[in-house]
């Protein structure tokens, strides 16, 4: 090396001696900013070690890889060096490769090398050309790199193995993938676990976790990937056990592992269990980053715990650069009614210049529509792209019509929804349609299922709040003929299920369950419960009833058999007095089991939360945390 130096500087006539050259060689390494490494630049090129390939390739590395790489400047380098190497071609096409925006720049680098350079590409351009197609490029020029590894004798190199699977999982054929990896004869961890990725992120759990039985060894990446897939499709009961069996019998969980586990607990309201990872963090050493933080504060919020939530946000040393913790206390907030707090949380984000995306104005509207601050959702609604760049999407316009709606401004939301950018889909009119079950608007409700069916003949959650709303308002004739609409759909109706966590194992009940083995107790419970509700001057709400019953007394055993006041009174019976009650409903709450959840809080002295498809509902002392307005 610098034997080759002193030649080339002799060669240029160069003003430095083998000893500085090295030197400058070393600065170049050591640049930590543009300017640097211009300065660095231009003593190559008065040197004339610049057409050297070997400084050139650390000039190139440098522009590429460092913090504040600069492709456009590497490409001014690259095109001025004479004789360019391997090194240096593998270099800019795996820069390219990297971001889908420069993907298909990474992929003509590759072609170059193969037509006009006269070398060899070795596995690693194999490697990043298969990685640039991954990132957008498809499968097309994917499979033409094959082709060339093929006649090269690359083909069954683990690591051009390795980055096949990966690129025909990343682009959807998954089936390819598993074509090459079957084919495979010397796979490592690392095509297993690609292979398992691949079906997770086609959501195809049952192959994934079949091929995880398979596995001869797995590592924690292997584990935290089909739990974070069981997470993804909503398997939260599968996750739980899986993240058990990986405590028993497999290695110690990292952080990503236990962001996911803590995703299912926030989903299972799995409060002791969330609380036990909370600890095992702590005293595992336990790398706490953003990402678990907010998945951390995310749980209890989820589990009702909003106010460990906040102590864990406030309390953590940690500070948070990133948007992730701020988002999961927006949205804790929000979804707990606490409107105000969460509009805090947004204004102290901006303050300390974490810049918000479409996640944070989600979880800011939401915010604002469950506390009816109807102005403050549209200001923050029209700040999106004006202030902060962020073009709304139309999950945010359906969080603008659900705040509308939802605060009685029916005709406005109508309006709103008529003068979208984009062609509004079936869940932004059932928003509205949802709205006009709240006010009683069948007229304007009538008109908007009308507009649902036309877009989706099949949608059953249009035809199920059209038949509710006619119940609710004693149209019984109009209810009927949407429920026979149903029946020729021949779609089922999503029956209301409420759950509840007593010893680490939970318990369902739909309405009118009769299949758990305490059944005898909790329907005699609920007869004396009923009775002493009554008597602190309780009153059925019985236009609640979906059903066109006669008798007054028969509604109201209809709405005493509704599934949360099961959940309730199974755990009224099961635990001592003055424990908290957390029930989770999969659909929204009726207006009675809300009003006699109120009078059970006070009778029984119980503080119960209860967390149904929208929101969390805190009982204490006879009042709701959301004041009727939910």
């Amino acid at each position: 090396m610098k034997h080759y130096c002193s030649t080339l500087m002799t060669a240029t006539k160069p003003r430095r001696t083998s000893n500085s050259s090295l030197q400058l060689l070393r600065l170049v390494d050591s640049c930590k900013s543009t300017n640097q490494i211009k300065q660095a630049h231009a003593q190559l090129i008065t040197t004339g070690l610049v057409l050297h390939p070997i400084p050139a390739s650390r000039l190139v590395k440098i522009l590429t890889l460092s913090s504040f790489a600069s492709l456009s400047y590497a490409h001014l380098v690259f095109d001025q060096i004479p004789s360019r190497d391997l090194f240096i071609y593998n270099t800019m096409i795996q820069a390219h490769a990297s971001t889908p925006y420069s993907s298909c720049d990474s992929l003509l680098l590759f072609r170059s090398l193969l037509r006009d350079s006269g070398l060899l590409p070795n596995q690693y351009t194999f490697v990043f050309a298969l990685k640039a197609c991954s990132n957008g490029l498809g499968v097309t020029g994917g499979e033409q790199a094959r082709v060339h590894a093929i006649k090269l004798g690359l083909e069954s190199n683990v690591f051009v193995t390795n980055a096949l699977i990966q690129m025909y999982g990343k682009c959807g054929s998954i089936n390819d993938a598993r074509k090459v990896f079957d084919w495979c004869v010397n796979r490592d961890m690392y095509s297993w676990n690609l292979m398992i990725d691949g079906y997770v992120t086609s959501m195809d759990m049952d192959r994934a976790m079949e091929l995880f039985d398979l596995m001869p060894q797995r590592d924690v990446v292997s584990w935290s990937t089909v739990l974070a897939g069981y997470v993804q499709v909503g398997c939260f009961v599968e996750a739980m056990e899986l993240f058990c069996k990986m405590l028993q019998t497999g290695p110690s969980p990292n952080e990503f592992t236990l962001a996911s586990a803590l995703a299912a607990c926030a989903n299972l309201v799995a409060l002791d269990q969330g609380r036990w990872i909370h600890t095992y963090i702590d005293r595992s050493g336990i790398k706490m980053n953003e990402q678990l933080l907010a998945s951390l504060i995310d749980m209890y919020a989820k589990s009702g715990e909003i106010e460990f939530a906040s102590k864990v946000f406030y309390n953590e040393a940690r500070p948070k650069q990133t948007v992730w913790p701020w988002n999961a206390m927006i949205s804790g907030f929000a979804i707990h009614g606490m409107s105000e707090e969460a509009i805090n949380v947004f204004e102290q984000m901006k303050m300390k210049s974490v810049a918000p995306n479409k996640v944070s104005f989600i979880a800011l509207l939401n915010a604002c529509s469950h506390g009816r601050l109807v102005e403050e959702g549209q200001r923050y609604f029209k700040s999106m792209k004006g202030s902060y760049g962020v073009e709304p999407e139309i999950e945010h316009y359906g969080c603008m019509v659900d705040l509308l709606g939802r605060a009685g401004f029916l005709k406005e939301a109508e309006d709103f929804i008529l003068t979208m950018p984009m062609a509004p889909d079936t869940i932004i009119w059932g928003a509205l349609l949802g709205a006009c079950r709240i006010h009683g608007n069948t007229e304007m409700g009538g008109r908007i299922g009308k507009i649902i069916r036309e877009k989706d003949p099949n949608h059953m959650g249009c035809h199920v709040l059209l038949a509710n709303m006619y119940s609710t308002s004693g149209s019984w004739n109009e209810a009927k003929l949407v429920r026979e609409k149903i029946e020729i759909v021949g779609t089922k109706k999503t029956p209301g299920c409420s759950s509840i966590e007593l010893n680490g194992l939970f318990h369902q009940f739909l309405v009118g369950d009769r299949s758990h083995p305490q059944t005898k107790q909790i329907y005699a419970f609920l007869d004396e419960m009923t009775t002493k509700l009554k008597i602190a001057g309780y009153v059925p709400e019985i236009r609640e009833v979906l059903l066109d019953i006669d008798d007054e007394e028969d509604k109201e055993t209809a709405l005493s058999r509704h599934s949360e006041k099961l959940a309730i009174a199974f755990g009224l019976i099961n635990t001592e007095p003055g424990t908290t009650i957390r029930i989770v409903k999969n659909l929204r709450v009726c207006g009675d089991c809300h009003e006699a959840t109120k009078f059970i809080s006070k009778v029984y002295d119980r503080e119960i939360i209860v967390r149904d498809r929208i929101r969390f509902h805190h009982f204490r002392g006879g009042l709701c945390s959301c004041k009727d307005y939910w």
